[in-house]
């Protein structure tokens, strides 16, 4: 998202460009996501690594709903959860247990998604998870891994295991739970999370219907994978995605400050 000289403006005294480019952009992914229907009362996190040796990372104020997200009251916080900076909002805890243990070990994680939605929540239910015989499904063939639920996620002995049970995969089926995924940047991740939740929402109404499913091949999941990874030069179609949604939503980056 490009800035304009007002927004360069309104940057805080002390805070580098790239993180105020950034906070931006987590702000008005927090909107699209609540313009969606991707939320859950005040519960959830989308959060964003900073540049930086300390990997710390943005999140969203504990008791604050999605569209009450601005760039100035995210938090930034260290891997252990804790604020950086002086702030009247709290952090919820479910929130560092997460995204901080795959913060921590993974380079590439660098934006983090987590959804509680009806159609991912049940699909997580399913014994055998997420299938891939859809036009979506097919698109994540090889990129899904699955932890199973140990109750609410307050505990950091469960961190080790969440992160091994993520291993490489940039999508993570919280058994029982809910969706997660992780990519490079925020548009990349709002794609991978609108292509998983998409074919949640398809596996769960072709189920409801009578009949048995057509199962399609290795070889068609794979080349569906590599034909979505491969769509648009990278970067571009993702950006193209979030600003549609932005201007479908009637939200402007001024908006966001």
């Amino acid at each position: 998202m490009d800035l304009n000289e007002s927004l360069i403006a309104q940057r805080p005294d002390g805070m580098a460009s790239e993180e105020w480019r950034l906070r931006l952009e987590l702000a008005a992914c927090y909107r699209i996501f609540d313009h969606m229907g991707w939320t859950e009362l005040i519960y959830n996190h989308i959060t964003m690594r900073l540049p930086g040796p300390d990997r710390h990372y943005l999140i969203n104020p504990f008791g604050l709903n999605y569209n009450e997200v601005t760039a100035s009251n995210l938090i930034k916080v260290g891997l252990d959860g804790t604020p950086i900076d002086p702030t009247p909002h709290h952090v919820n805890k479910a929130g560092f247990i997460i995204h901080g243990a795959i913060h921590a070990v993974r380079d590439d994680a660098h934006c983090i998604m987590h959804t509680h939605t009806t159609a991912g929540i049940a699909v997580a239910m399913k014994e055998g998870g997420l299938r891939h015989d859809d036009f979506y499904g097919a698109m994540l063939f090889g990129r899904v891994a699955y932890h199973d639920f140990e109750g609410i996620s307050v505990r950091t002995d469960e961190q080790p295991r969440l992160v091994k049970s993520l291993g490489d995969k940039d999508v993570l089926i919280l058994r029982n739970h809910g969706l997660l995924v992780c990519e490079r940047d925020i548009p990349a991740a709002f794609r991978l999370m609108w292509h998983l939740q998409r074919a949640c929402e398809v596996q769960c109404a072709g189920d409801a219907i009578p009949g048995p499913n057509r199962i399609l091949s290795d070889e068609v999941r794979r080349q569906s994978t590599f034909d979505a990874a491969n769509f648009e030069p990278k970067g571009k179609l993702e950006r193209m995605l979030m600003t549609s949604l932005l201007r479908k939503a009637g939200l402007t980056l001024d908006m966001l400050v």
